[in-house]
């Protein structure tokens, strides 16, 4: 790095956070007061919450000119609103963190992530070393992770979270992809460039609790596989042809038993009604799949925004230069 102020963007998406915002803030704040060298901003995004969450970041940012406010006109989910964050403001940063309000994402980690991008590193990616989910989150997380690995052409490490740097080179070419389905740790380490990983220990959310729900989570890891990986889709013409397979060897073992060696074990009629209806299930299943990559492909040419800023707060233009 050279003698400049380099200027760093914080892209904090928040849901119903209206209790989280104003400490997330003041804790940032006192990490960021031991960066000399840096110029510190923050893009708080409302996803469309229904409590007081835009009214917060709004009289946060009437205190502190660093903070900036998109208030998106609907929930468009947490992948627009780090879309919208980087589309917006990030064309003025030399790197952008991305955070979560709920202070799950400490702040005391920040000066671990710069100084692997002064090394160099132009992603910097922070994982997990543990934290307090239910079991069934916590085995459907390895499953998920283990499969998508295993099946397409990524390599996302498990419990790596949201929390990374970007460096403006890797911003840069992140702006140019068109697709509305995302899930931006796969389309991140999917892009490649100069990576780093650092481990945090996660504290337990201060107020609230987690406004991802288990449907967040099913859909985000069903367009994940059907963006990345074609799994699905080969699996079920496997099992197609497994099924046509021994279908064809047990009518065969019918024929033989029955005209040759003269025996009745079951009737054709039973044959014919259980083989039809697991073939019935399996094309029924090969068509839901279908449908699910069809469904992406209507998504994707349908040509709609990304997302839709309702209002913004503290983008004033003598911040822009």
């Amino acid at each position: 790095m050279n003698g400049k102020k380099h200027r760093i963007t914080f892209i904090v998406p928040a849901y119903n956070e209206e209790n989280n915002i104003r400490r997330f803030h003041e804790e940032t704040n006192k990490t960021l007061r031991g960066l000399n060298n840096y110029t510190c901003e923050f893009v708080f995004i409302d996803d469309g919450s229904n409590d007081s969450t835009w009214q917060v970041i709004k009289e946060t940012s009437n205190l502190d000119s660093a903070v900036k406010g998109l208030r998106l006109s609907r929930n468009f989910g947490k992948e627009m609103a780090l879309t919208a964050g980087i589309i917006e403001w990030t064309k003025f940063s030399d790197a952008v963190i991305f955070m979560d309000a709920d202070l799950q994402h400490p702040p005391s980690v920040i000066p671990k992530l710069i100084q692997q991008w002064e090394l160099g590193f132009q992603i910097v990616t922070a994982q997990r070393k543990f934290i307090r989910y239910p079991i069934w989150r916590e085995m459907g997380s390895n499953f998920f992770f283990f499969m998508l690995n295993r099946f397409s052409k990524l390599d996302i490490q498990h419990k790596a979270t949201d929390f990374r740097l970007l460096d403006r080179k890797v911003l840069e070419v992140l702006q140019t992809f068109p697709e509305r389905n995302r899930f931006f740790r796969g389309i991140i380490d999917w892009m490649g460039f100069k990576k780093a990983s650092i481990t945090f220990d996660s504290p337990d959310r201060i107020t609230g609790k987690s406004t991802f729900s288990f449907n967040n989570l099913f859909n985000l890891a069903v367009n994940s596989f059907t963006s990345f990986s074609l799994m699905p889709l080969r699996i079920t013409g496997y099992l197609g042809l497994a099924v046509t397979t021994a279908s064809s060897l047990l009518f065969l073992y019918m024929i033989i038993t029955h005209l040759v060696l003269g025996l009745t074990l079951f009737t054709k009629l039973a044959y014919f009604v259980v083989f039809n209806t697991l073939l019935f299930g399996i094309v029924l299943a090969a068509l839901g799949l279908i449908a699910l990559y069809i469904g992406n492909i209507h998504t994707e040419v349908s040509g709609r925004p990304l997302y839709i800023v309702q209002e913004r707060v503290g983008f004033v233009d003598s911040n822009l230069i």
